[in-house]
C-alpha cells in the first residue's frame, strides 16, 4: 500500500517551514556527523485506546500496528530520512543481532509485530528493547517519532501486577531526554486532570516548553461538556506554553470501512466547520490536522535552533581537525615543470636538513638517538670492566706456566716478553665479538630512524621514499663493513703490545724496584705489570671502537646519503620522482571537499 495524499500534505507543510534546516542536516548527513544533528525527537504518549496510533499514522504516513487493548509492547522508534532520489525503503533492527530490509509499506505492520514477539515474547507483556524502524524516502521528511506503549492501570491475564509501573518507567525514560517533543494523546471524552500521560509530561517537562496536547474523539464527546472541552483548548485548565490542538482522526470503523486518509482528512474540515462549539477553534488555529501540523513545525524548528549553536561549534572544532589532516599532507607538487623542480629540491632539501640534524643530535625523531648509543656505549664499557673479572687469575696461571719456560725480553722490566705477550693477545681477543656486537645494535637503531625520518619525509611519495630507504640499507652496508675493517685492524694493532703510557711505565718502575727487594724474582711484577698494560688496552678498546662507530655509521653515513639524494636533481624524471601514492591523492580530494562542506554547513547556520 502506498503512501497517501493525507500524510504527504502534512508531510509538505512541515518541510516547508523545517526546509532550510533539512537542508542543512542533509550536509551534515554527507560529512557523516549526523550523531550531532540536533533534530528533536517526538515522543508521543497516551492511555490505551486514547487515539495515539491514529496520530502517529497522521504525523508519519506509516501505518503501524493498531486496535485494542495494549498493542505497542516494545518502544518504537521511527527514523523517516529523506532522500530524493529514494521511493521507499525501510530497515528494521532490534535485538542487536535482528535486521531487515524491506520495500513496501505494506509490510510495516507485519515486521514489527514480529519484532515485538522476538523481544517481548507472544501475548500482552512488555520489553524494554528499542525496536527501530527506519523509513527512507522521497515523500517523507526528516522526522523521528517514538511510539511508546499506552498507560494502563489494571493488568489483564498474562501480564505482571506491576504492568502500569514498567510502563510509566518506559514512558520516563523517554520523555526525560531535553530534545524531546512529548504529544500527549487525550481523548476528549475524559477527565484531563486525571490524565496519567500529562502528569508524566509534566514532571519531566514542568514549564511545559516541550509538551504539546492533542485532543482526540470529539465526536465522542457528551452534549454539555463542549464548554469544558474550549476551557482546556484555550489553556485554562492545565497551562502548556505549547498549547492544545483537538483533531479527529480515522477510528477504527473508518479503518475497517477502507477509508483513506485524505478523505478522512476532508470529513474532519467539516466536522469543525459545521460543529456548533467547536467552528471557533479553526479560525484561532487549534483544530484540525492541518492545525497540528503548523504548531509541530514551529516546535521543531524552535527546536532545532535552539541547539544550533552547538552544532557550529562542533562544524568548526571537526573543520580544524580537516584542516590539521591536510597540512600533513601538504598541497601536493605544482603541476608547471619550472616549479615542479623547485619542489623537488625543497623536499630533497628538507629531508637532507633533518637528517643532518638527526647525526649531529639537533633533533629527535621517535626516541633520543644520542641517549640510546650512550646506552649501548656504557654497555660496552661495562663488558671491558667485567672481562677484568678472571683477569688476576688468568694472569697468574700464565705466569706459572710460562715463566720458566720461555726467555728473551725486548720490553724493559720482562724477563721473558712473550709470557707478557701471550697474555695480552689471550685476553683482547676475547673482546672483537661484543664490538662487533656493539655495532650491529648501533647499526640496527640508526637505520631504523634513518628510515622513519625517510617514512616521515616522503610519505606522499612513494619513489622518494623508496630511493631514499634503499640508499639508506646500502650506505649503512658499506659504512658497516668499513667499521668491521677498522675494528679488525684495531685488534690486530692490539696484538703488538706496544704502549708509551707514563702511567705504565711509572707501574714498571715501582714494579722494578719491588723485584730487586725480592732478588729479581720476574715473576712477583707480572701481574702489576699486565694489569697497567690492560688498564691502557680498554681505555684505547673503550674509546675507539664508539669513536669509530658514530663517525661511520652515523655522521659519514648522513653526509653521503645526503649527497645520493641530491644526485636525483640532475635526473630528467621529475615528474616520476614526485609521483603521488594515489590514495594520497584521493585522501586529500576527500579532506579538501569535506572541508567545503563543513564551511557550507557553516554559513548554513549563520543564515539561519
Amino acid at each position: 500500500m502506498a503512501q497517501e495524499d493525507g500524510p504527504r500534505m502534512f508531510q509538505d507543510q512541515l518541510a516547508e517551514k523545517v526546509r532550510p534546516f533539512i537542508d542543512l542536516i542533509d550536509y551534515m548527513r554527507s560529512i557523516g556527523i549526523d550523531k550531532e544533528l540536533p533534530l528533536p525527537t517526538i515522543a508521543v504518549v497516551g492511555d490505551q485506546s486514547s487515539g495515539k496510533s491514529s496520530v502517529l499514522e497522521t504525523l508519519s504516513g506509516v501505518a503501524l500496528p493498531r486496535g485494542t487493548g495494549i498493542v505497542t509492547r516494545c518502544p518504537l522508534l521511527l527514523k523517516l530520512c529523506n532522500d530524493r532520489t529514494v521511493k521507499w525503503e525501510a530497515v528494521i533492527s532490534y535485538g542487536g543481532k535482528f535486521r531487515y530490509e524491506f520495500d513496501e509499506p505494506s509490510e510495516v505492520v507485519r515486521q514489527v509485530e514480529q519484532a515485538q514477539n522476538v523481544l517481548a515474547g507472544k501475548g500482552v507483556g512488555i520489553c524494554e528493547d528499542l525496536i527501530t524502524l527506519k523509513i527512507t524516502s522521497s515523500t517523507v521528511c526528516d522526522l523521528s517519532l517514538i511510539d511508546l506503549p499506552g498507560i494502563t492501570r489494571v493488568a489483564v491475564k498474562g501480564q505482571p501486577e506491576d504492568i502500569g509501573v514498567q510502563i510509566k518507567n518506559l514512558i520516563s525514560k523517554f520523555i526525560k531526554e531535553k530534545r524531546t517533543i512529548i504529544l500527549v494523546v487525550v481523548p476528549c471524552n475524559v477527565d484531563i486532570a486525571t490524565t496519567e500521560a500529562l502528569k508524566m509530561a509534566q514532571q519531566v517537562d514542568p514549564e511545559g516548553t516541550r509538551t504539546l496536547a492533542i485532543l482526540t474523539k470529539p465526536d465522542l464527546i457528551d452534549p454539555g461538556a463542549e464548554k469544558n472541552v474550549l476551557e482546556i483548548v484555550h489553556n485554562r485548565v492545565i497551562f502548556l506554553n505549547m498549547g492544545y490542538v483537538i483533531v479527529k482522526c480515522r477510528g477504527q470503523k473508518q479503518i475497517d470501512e477502507n477509508m483513506s486518509i485524505t478523505r478522512a482528512i476532508e470529513e474532519e474540515l467539516e466536522f469543525f466547520r459545521n460543529h456548533e462549539h467547536f467552528r471557533s477553534l479553526l479560525r484561532e488555529e487549534k483544530a484540525t490536522t492541518k492545525c497540528l501540523a503548523t504548531k509541530l513545525s514551529n516546535a521543531l524548528v524552535k527546536q532545532i535552533k535552539k541547539y544550533l549553536p552547538q552544532m557550529s561549534e562542533n562544524i568548526k572544532e571537526q573543520l580544524g581537525q580537516v584542516k590539521h589532516l591536510l597540512s600533513q599532507i601538504e598541497g601536493g607538487p605544482p603541476m608547471e615543470p619550472e616549479e615542479k623542480r623547485k619542489y623537488l629540491i625543497q623536499v630533497i632539501t628538507d629531508f637532507n636538513e633533518q637528517i643532518t640534524q638527526l647525526s649531529k643530535g639537533d633533533i629527535i625523531v621517535e626516541e633520543n638517538l644520542f641517549v640510546l648509543m650512550r646506552k649501548e656505549f656504557t654497555e660496552w664499557m661495562e663488558c671491558l670492566k667485567n672481562a677484568k673479572s678472571h683477569y688476576h687469575e688468568v694472569v697468574q696461571q700464565v705466569v706459572d706456566e710460562y715463566d720458566e719456560k720461555h726467555r728473551g725480553s725486548e720490553l724493559p722490566g720482562f724477563s721473558n716478553y712473550r709470557v707478557f705477550q701471550h697474555v695480552v693477545q689471550k685476553l683482547v681477543a676475547k673482546l672483537k665479538k661484543p664490538a662487533m656486537m656493539t655495532l650491529q645494535t648501533i647499526r640496527d637503531m640508526v637505520q631504523k630512524q634513518f628510515d622513519h625520518l625517510s617514512k616521515e619525509s616522503f610519505k606522499n611519495f612513494p619513489y622518494l621514499h623508496l630511493v631514499s630507504k634503499k640508499n639508506i640499507q646500502t650506505i649503512q652496508e658499506q659504512q658497516s663493513n668499513i667499521v668491521k675493517e677498522r675494528i679488525v685492524e684495531q685488534f690486530e694493532m692490539e696484538m703488538q703490545v706496544y704502549t708509551q703510557d707514563e702511567i705504565f711505565n711509572k707501574v714498571m718502575l715501582e714494579e722494578g724496584e719491588i723485584a730487586e727487594d725480592k732478588e729479581q724474582d720476574t715473576r712477583s711484577k707480572y701481574p702489576g705489570l699486565l694489569k697497567a698494560y690492560y688498564e691502557i688496552v680498554v681505555q684505547r678498546l673503550a674509546d675507539q671502537v664508539p669513536m669509530l662507530i658514530r663517525y661511520f655509521i652515523l655522521k659519514q653515513s648522513a653526509k653521503i646519503v645526503c649527497s645520493e639524494m641530491l644526485d636525483l636533481l640532475h635526473r630528467d624524471d621529475t615528474d616520476n620522482i614526485l609521483q603521488e601514492d594515489s590514495e594520497i591523492g584521493q585522501y586529500r580530494a576527500k579532506l579538501l571537499a569535506q572541508a567545503d562542506r563543513l564551511i557550507l554547513a557553516n554559513d548554513k547556520i549563520s543564515s539561519l
